[in-house]
């Protein structure tokens, strides 16, 4: 196991006994606000916390962070692979030494955003798991951290850190938001505040009692759910020039924008697959054939929804 890498991470345990939260951030190396929301947390923790333990991994893909890109030198998607394989290529290794990680803990945030290329609205996410007393854990983790959107998807996604939480039945939801490139002061501490509120309703911190900011609830088990990368693909390469903004309610047949060849001329429609609305949308220009464009969320009015099947 000599050539599975270390992740930096560091563990702080409280006096008495109780759960074990994992905390991790830079599965992808271009997302900013999770390794400086994680990196605030191991102070806050260290001042705070009352009971169980917390493990926080700011940076978990050293090998991406290091190219400010998605991916290490390989071109090997981490949150496609796990749990890896000890004789891969530095992903898969990486992977291995994830796994361990989340294995080891009781209940697991992965913190992500849209990255460089993407942008999204805040959201808490999880899969919907078939043991229904870790559903239930996921959704109330998820509630608890308290961002705007909470989305419950497909059982079926292989290779990601939920994944691995999910067959070693392990509570776990990941969260995004933000993209573009930027690291949102907002946004970090949208971050720190819902680990904190987790924490806080696991019992490891003191109470806390934030104003309600969830407005959807929406749960889809349809087989491809919380896809990202594969919705609305598109067609053609160009410069993509979209219709539509984050949080529009759209239309199936409505347009979301066009591609665009080098002197503008024959643009190519890219039209809503379904209604919903704009959760996530394609934040620099330049995309090739297969590049997703738009993610939508399956409801169109305001308030919570669940939605199941």
């Amino acid at each position: 196991m000599s050539n599975i890498p270390s992740i930096p991470h560091r563990t702080i345990v409280a006096p008495n006994e109780g759960p074990h939260l994992l905390i991790t951030g830079g599965v992808h190396g271009d997302e900013w606000e999770p390794m400086a929301a994680a990196r605030r947390l191991i102070s806050l923790f260290e001042k705070s916390i009352e009971r169980g333990k917390v493990t926080i991994a700011p940076v978990v893909n050293e090998a991406a962070f290091a190219r400010a890109w998605r991916t290490a030198e390989d071109d090997v998607d981490l949150a496609r692979v796990c749990p890896g394989n000890a004789e891969g290529s530095i992903t898969h290794r990486t992977a291995v030494a994830l796994t361990s990680l989340i294995q080891s803990a009781d209940c697991y945030i992965d913190l992500h955003t849209a990255g460089t290329r993407l942008s999204m609205l805040s959201m808490s996410g999880y899969c919907l798991h078939r043991d229904a007393n870790i559903l239930d854990a996921q959704r109330r983790m998820a509630r608890a951290f308290n961002l705007p959107i909470v989305w419950g998807t497909s059982p079926n996604l292989h290779g990601r850190s939920l994944s691995v939480a999910r067959d070693a039945n392990v509570p776990a939801i990941y969260t995004e938001l933000g993209g573009g490139g930027m690291c949102s002061a907002q946004g970090t501490d949208d971050y720190v505040n819902g680990c904190l509120n987790v924490a806080a309703d696991l019992g490891l911190i003191p109470a806390r009692s934030p104003e309600n900011r969830v407005k959807y609830i929406v749960e889809d088990d349809r087989d491809q759910s919380g896809h990202l990368q594969i919705q609305h693909p598109a067609s053609v390469a160009g410069y993509f020039e979209p219709a539509v903004t984050l949080g529009d309610v759209v239309r199936k047949g409505d347009t979301l924008g066009a591609i665009l060849d080098p002197l503008g001329e024959n643009p190519v429609a890219v039209n809503c697959l379904d209604d919903g609305l704009v959760l996530m949308l394609r934040a620099c220009p330049s995309v090739q054939k297969g590049d997703a464009l738009c993610c939508l969320l399956p409801i169109t009015e305001p308030g919570e929804v669940r939605i199941r099947g």
